[in-house]
């Protein structure tokens, strides 16, 4: 064995000796000490009897060795010794109550400063042994027997004890002595206080708490719920108090982690959540609570997460807070700063809330993942929209109307709530929030009004400097609207059409071209300043790559929202026109090189056609998608001379079967490439004349009439004569979706070739042919009347729903039981959507998926994304009326005639005097289409031609569709002339009478 003193050089067998010496000195020690306090006791009772009869205000002084054996031997587990403490408790609450002074009664008549350390170390041991002698053990674990704090509590207070043998601790009395040694007007509550941290307080009242909170009868002990009331409020008020000298606690053991972390607190204390908001304490907790989100205690239900209880307290008493008029705004911004930082650091919580069904079950998932309780949620939710209001309240009693416009501290109230108001929008604690939000708080009016205010006020550049997590250079406008995008998007979502008109709760309709502007303008600076390819965000980054990182994700969901809210805007605006079709273009120049420069990937002008397009002018867009025509023309050129055109050989007696069959059998390359028709007549004759395009286009046009006609019964029509596809489709053709595909690639076919063909479709089916979601209000444009009637079904305008079932109006159930369950108040909404959901979705969801491949194969989704649906109604039939001013100033003439000529003279007057119908006749008779080009006649190709011919004013006139040119008799009078235009119209003549 080695003969060094330092243990580590031991051999085990040394070691085993050394420990064991050691733990036999340690016990003898700990027996001694056990019977010199039994020695002390015995002592005590002797002097002063265990009843504390002899005890005299000379007792508690300095010099006395009363006080000092007391806390030598007193143990709490020992009941004697807790009738000792409470007989002390008693004298000295009587002490005080009779108006004594606890400061000389401790300080033996002396000057205080002399004995303070002895008075001090006495009375917090005192003030610890009470608190003690309630619990009979230790303060770490008391939280973790709460079942023996109901009984011990029941035993306290409620137990009749004349009829018991069990001898109750006074609680109440015992916790009263603690607050009256801790009164903050003493010199030693700090002393006392830090001692109580130290030795983890808060986890004792955490259990006495949680003890009252089990207890079903927990409403009888008023005067515990009082006691303990006070006494949290004392040791409150040490944090964060500057004039408070104590140490700070381990965040694990603090107040915050603690308490402040119990489920319904405030509701069971009352009274402390009074003072706790009254005096302001929330403020002090700021840091703490911070500094504690982490290591909150996880004692209670998996489903009652730490986190989520403190979180609702603390929104409880900014709540309370937001709500009085006495609190500084400055003090109100920290506030809703807090919250911000909880929801920030909110663990992701899957809830069974958005996975309720209509009838208010929750489906059974053995995957689902950990969850928040429902109550706590719902609790949660509430409290949100509590606090949203009291805020809210805030913001709306700003004067917006003051030309000065806000203040500074205004602007920073709004900084806070609007960071916090975002952060809520992007928690998981908070999914499903949005519809109570925006329709049980005025929050999206007050933010339209803030927005409208420094936009009018040019006070965006100064709120900027209240958004501290954002870049400096930062719009002030980003925030507000990360917020007001998302919440009026979900408004319009779910408004319908004569709510628009009436409503002037959110945003009136005098507001709206102001909304508008500002939002366009906004997208617009966005669009030019987001970085192109955006560089991957590292995971630890310092405080200004947080702030970059920040800045940049809220550029990005500010833009998207942006998107969104004017593309709803613009659809409304085409139901109901408030703001010229143009307002929604940016006031912004459009250069001459933007249609050429938004062909290339990877450029700003690229991303705003994919993101924004209703930002640049509809002719810019028309010509962005010509160019892209002709690229694709250009590009399958080489094709179409290496395989030739192919020839369709059409009855005109067996229009539909013929043009399917053949059609349907050409590959891609085919359909992109030149198709030449030959017609046979009803003898079976090959009609005569060459092809050179104008065959085609009357093809094209006489296809799509039949095959589209209400005949074919692939298509119906609204009361409008709007198309869209039938659902009973099957019922027509066996083969009725491979005819689906077959329409789609016709109508790409004319959109890939220019050639204009008269298809009025419904809104909803050209929003389905564009890949875009349908909602509730699309309904109108399939069945006006069914939506009127689905309105008037709103628990507004419905007193009795009880006939009504979950059933589609062609008696098919919405959902698995559907027939079963009566439409109420509460699921109306749900039954609305659902109807629509069904019209506009499931019924025709497999031919409008076969037509929609079929289009797809000629144009692409991305060509016609940058139009919306009264564009695209455009882009198939073009433009519903003849412009003949337009149609005059793009025509050749040729042979004896001239712009001047008497005879071009009596025609230009003769065409304005046709009917709608008749124009439309006359240019089907000339360029074999019924519409003219979308961008007018300046593009047709050839220009439209008039010739002289012949000299014999009997003749009709002739028409070459293949160059687009009308050969025009010299007719004498404007009548002779109407009347031959009229008959040959009417008998049809064209190129094949050349």
């Amino acid at each position: 064995m080695s003969s060094s003193g330092d243990p580590t050089q031991l051999d085990g067998q040394a070691l085993l000796e050394l420990q064991n010496a050691s733990a036999a000195k340690i016990q003898r020690y700990w027996k001694a000490l056990q019977l010199r306090r039994l020695e002390a006791r015995e002592s005590f009772c002797r002097t002063l009897s265990t009843l504390v009869q002899n005890v005299d205000w000379n007792c508690f002084g300095p010099d006395s060795d009363f006080l000092r054996q007391l806390l030598f031997f007193f143990n709490a587990k020992r009941g004697e010794d807790v009738d000792m403490l409470c007989k002390i408790c008693d004298i000295l609450l009587l002490y005080v109550r009779s108006d004594g002074d606890l400061v000389t009664l401790f300080a033996g008549g002396v000057d205080s400063s002399r004995v303070k350390s002895v008075v001090v170390y006495r009375l917090r041991k005192l003030a610890f042994i009470c608190l003690l002698s309630t619990r009979r053990g230790d303060f770490e674990s008391c939280y973790l027997e709460w079942s023996y704090f109901v009984y011990f509590i029941f035993n306290c207070v409620m137990f009749d004890w004349a009829s018991s043998e069990i001898k109750p601790i006074p609680f109440h009395q015992l916790l009263e002595f603690a607050v009256c040694l801790m009164n903050p007007n003493f010199q030693w509550s700090c002393e006392i206080v830090e001692y109580l941290q130290m030795k983890k307080v808060n986890c004792f009242f955490r259990g006495v708490i949680g003890a009252l909170l089990q207890s079903e009868r927990h409403t009888k002990y008023l005067d515990c719920s009082s006691a303990l009331s006070k006494i949290l409020t004392l040791v409150a008020s040490h944090v964060g108090n500057y004039s408070c000298h104590c140490s700070s606690v381990d965040p694990r053991w603090s107040f915050s982690s603690q308490i402040l972390s119990i489920p319904s607190l405030w509701h069971n204390l009352p009274d402390f959540k009074k003072a706790f908001c009254s005096n302001g304490f929330i403020s002090n907790y700021i840091l703490e609570i911070a500094s504690c989100a982490d290591v909150l205690p996880t004692d209670i239900l998996a489903n009652h997460p730490g986190q989520a209880c403190l979180l609702a307290n603390v929104l409880e008493t900014a709540t309370w807070i937001l709500s009085e008029p006495d609190f500084a705004p400055e003090s109100r911004a920290e506030i809703i700063g807090l919250c911000t930082s909880l929801l920030d650091g909110f663990p992701k919580i899957t809830s069974p809330i958005d996975r309720t069904y209509v009838d208010g079950t929750i489906p059974i998932d053995n995957d689902a993942n950990y969850y928040l309780d429902v109550d706590l949620q719902r609790h949660i939710l509430t409290l949100f929209q509590h606090l949203v209001n009291a805020a809210v309240s805030g913001i709306l009693s700003i004067d917006f109307s003051d030309s000065a416009g806000l203040s500074s501290t205004e602007l920073q109230f709004v900084g806070s709530i609007s960071f916090f108001l975002h952060g809520m929008l992007h928690s998981s604690i908070t999914d499903g929030i949005m519809t109570e939000l925006v329709h049980t708080t005025e929050i999206v009016p007050a933010l339209w009004n803030f927005i409208k205010s420094c936009h009018t006020n040019d006070k965006w550049q100064f709120f900027s400097k209240y958004c501290s997590q954002l870049l400096p250079d930062a719009p002030g406008w980003l925030l507000p609207l990360s917020i007001f995008c998302p919440m009026y998007s979900h408004i319009l979502q779910f408004m319908d059409i004569v709510e628009l008109k009436k409503s002037e709760r959110y945003v009136s309709l005098e507001d709206l071209p102001s909304l508008v502007f500002i939002l366009k303008e906004a997208l617009w600076e966005l669009l030019l300043t987001i970085p192109l390819q955006s560089s991957s965000l590292q995971t630890t980054c310092s405080p200004l790559d947080n702030k970059k990182m920040l800045t940049q994700v809220l550029k990005s969901s500010v833009m998207t929202g942006l998107c969104e809210l004017l593309i709803q805007l613009e659809k409304w605006n085409n139901m109901d026109q408030f703001v010229p079709p143009i307002g929604f273009c940016s006031t912004k120049a459009i250069s001459d090189e933007f249609a050429s420069q938004a062909l290339i990937v990877g450029t700003h002008e690229a991303e705003i056609i994919r993101l924004a397009p209703f930002l640049v002018p509809f002719d810019t867009r028309l010509e962005i998608f010509q160019l892209r025509l002709e690229a694709d023309h250009l590009l399958m050129g080489n094709s179409r001379q290496y395989f030739g055109s192919r020839t369709l050989e059409i009855r005109r007696t067996n229009l539909l079967k013929d043009a399917f069959n053949n059609i349907s059998l050409l590959s891609a390359e085919d359909l992109k490439g030149r198709i030449q028709i030959v017609f046979f007549n009803e003898h079976g004759m090959k009609e005569a004349g060459v092809d050179a395009g104008g065959i085609f286009r009357e093809f094209m046009n006489i296809i799509t009439q039949s095959a589209f006609s209400l005949e074919s019964r692939l298509f119906k029509e609204t009361a409008d004569h709007l198309l869209y596809p039938n659902p009973e489709s099957k019922l027509a053709h066996a083969d009725h979706l491979q005819y689906f595909h077959f329409l789609g690639v016709l109508l790409g076919k004319a959109m890939y070739e220019g050639i204009t063909v008269c298809l009025p479709f419904t809104i909803f089916f050209l929003r389905k042919l564009k890949q875009k979601e349908t909602f509730f209000n699309d309904l109108f444009s399939l069945d006006p009347e069914l939506y009127r009637t689905l309105v008037n079904l709103k628990p507004k305008n419905s007193d009795d729903l009880s006939y009504i079932y979950f059933i589609a109006p062609d008696g098919k159930e919405l959902f698995p039981g559907g027939a079963r369950m009566h439409v109420t108040a509460h699921n109306v909404t749900t039954y609305m959507h659902l109807v629509a959901n069904y019209q506009l979705n499931c019924q025709n969801r497999v031919q409008t998926a076969q037509f929609v491949r079929g289009f797809q194969q000629l144009i692409p989704k991305e060509w016609t994304d940058m139009f919306n649906e009264h564009e695209f109604q455009l882009l198939i039939s073009g433009s519903l009326s003849l412009n003949v001013e337009d149609l005059q100033l793009n025509t050749n003439y040729s042979g004896e005639y001239h712009m001047d000529h008497v005879v071009i003279v009596m025609f230009w007057n003769v065409l304005r005097k046709f009917s709608g119908r008749d124009q439309e006749r006359f240019l089907m008779f000339v360029t074999g289409s019924a519409r003219g080009p979308i961008r007018g006649f300046g593009t047709l190709n050839p220009k439209f031609g008039i010739k002289s011919y012949g000299d014999d004013p009997s003749r009709l006139p002739l028409a070459s569709t293949c160059f687009n040119q009308l050969h025009l008799p010299p007719y004498q009078t404007e009548e002779q002339m109407h009347a031959k235009l009229i008959q040959a119209l009417s008998s049809k003549s064209g190129f094949d009478l050349m």
